[in-house]
């Protein structure tokens, strides 16, 4: 009785431990699927962001594609707007020259001269901005060949309405400036008038430049560099 009461007291502690480990090992592997699990998740987050970052490579490899292939089209235009401008056809043979039709030729420049009536002239702002609509802008005059030439095409009117012509010169923080940033050199130019801010210069046949206020009214000359031909 007492050997079957031992196997009994010892098979119930074996089961005891038995079921233990099993607890233990369930518990075990419900945290490696509950881990697992958490890794599956990681993975599909992040294998949607790459799906979505893949999206938008794709979008914005589309967008800079049709960007290039809207700025070749610009460029092949503009190229031969300029050749159509330079080198107009005449009888179907292109006959080219170092400036536009109305512009000057002088030097390695080339200038157009608006010599607009006084409800069509413009302050020096809207004279420089008209220049750049031209691919050009004021004249920085460089020599005194340059100057010379600049104001003998500084034409004055019978009826003296042509007051002057905006140049690239204005005065900024006390200094006479060209508006490649550089310092008018020769002061002679401009008789020793004061550098006022909110002055700018005109030229006109004849007479020295001029200091004026930016804001009147006044004709204008536009440059930019010939063509090589």
């Amino acid at each position: 009785m007492t050997n079957l009461k031992n196997k009994l007291y010892s098979d119930f502690n074996a089961l005891t431990h038995n079921f233990t480990s099993c607890k233990n090992k369930s518990l075990e592997v419900d945290i490696q699927v509950q881990n697992l699990t958490q890794q599956q998740n990681n993975l599909m987050a992040e294998n949607s962001q790459v799906k979505e970052k893949n999206h938008d490579l794709q979008t914005e490899m589309k967008t800079l594609t049709e960007e290039i292939k809207t700025c070749k089209e610009q460029k092949l235009s503009q190229a031969l707007q300029i050749i159509d401008e330079y080198c107009p056809k005449e009888n179907k043979v292109r006959n080219c020259s170092s400036c536009q039709k109305g512009w000057i030729h002088s030097q390695s420049n080339c200038y157009a001269v608006h010599n607009a009536e006084p409800k069509n002239q413009k302050t020096w702002e809207e004279a420089r901005e008209d220049c750049r609509g031209k691919s050009s802008d004021l004249p920085v005059v460089g020599n005194e060949e340059e100057k010379v030439f600049v104001d003998s095409n500084s034409w004055k009117d019978e009826e003296g309405n042509m007051k002057g012509f905006w140049i690239g010169l204005r005065a900024e923080g006390g200094k006479w400036k060209w508006i490649n940033g550089s310092d008018l050199t020769n002061q002679a130019w401009i008789k020793q008038q004061k550098a006022t801010d909110g002055q700018c210069v005109t030229s006109l046949q004849n007479r020295e430049w001029k200091s004026v206020r930016c804001t009147d009214k006044n004709g204008w000359i536009c440059e930019k560099k010939a063509l090589s031909v």
